[in-house]
């Protein structure tokens, strides 16, 4: 009987047997929706790339086409293809702080301020005017529209009705890809500089 209090005891004087008080805190939790919205378009943006492959050739040398897709499916590639073309453009707009990520997944529009912009930049700021300015960020935040609403049409459990929701889930993702020094706006409608 002592053998085994003894083997029992042990342990706890070798390895310690403190109780300590452990606290854990989950930083980022994502909700259901948030998860199913990201996947959602992740998917989406692996189709864009397999789009690239616009055809192949069999084993016998036939052309083997793409399958034939909707409009809306076309669509929706195109205008993933077209932030990814501007990727460059919104990020230096929004480095210079013309441009910054809206609560409800879109990009507001700034005061092209054209004072103390960093050396790196100065060129392409020089480059842009308003109205191609405007209309970058009007083609961006239409694609972006265009892949919200695909977001809710390839999810069954999601309506038109869900469009708020998905909004705020894309400005609260764009808010955490946000780089230091970009404009964002909190929930509550202010704007900060991250």
């Amino acid at each position: 009987m002592n053998n085994k209090l003894f083997l029992i005891i042990i342990p706890f004087i070798i390895f310690g047997c403190t109780l300590a008080k452990v606290k854990v805190e989950v930083l980022s939790e994502r909700t259901t929706l948030e998860n199913q919205v990201l996947g959602t378009y992740k998917s989406l943006d692996r189709e864009m790339l397999l789009v690239a492959s616009v055809r192949g050739v069999d084993p016998s040398g036939n052309i083997i086409y793409p399958p034939k897709h909707s409009q809306e499916h076309k669509d929706v590639i195109a205008a993933m293809q077209l932030q990814s073309f501007h990727a460059d453009d919104i990020q230096n707009f929004k480095r210079l702080g013309w441009a910054g990520e809206n609560r409800n997944g879109l990009l507001s529009v700034f005061e092209m301020d054209r004072k103390n912009i960093p050396p790196e930049l100065k060129e392409f700021a020089e480059r842009y005017k308003k109205e191609e300015f405007d209309s970058v960020i009007s083609q961006v935040n239409k694609s972006r529209e265009i892949i919200m609403l695909s977001v809710i049409n390839l999810n069954e459990n999601l309506t038109k009705d869900d469009l708020p929701k998905i909004h705020r889930i894309f400005g609260k993702l764009n808010a955490e890809n946000a780089v230091l020094g970009e404009k964002i706006q909190t929930e509550d409608g202010k704007w900060v500089t991250k």
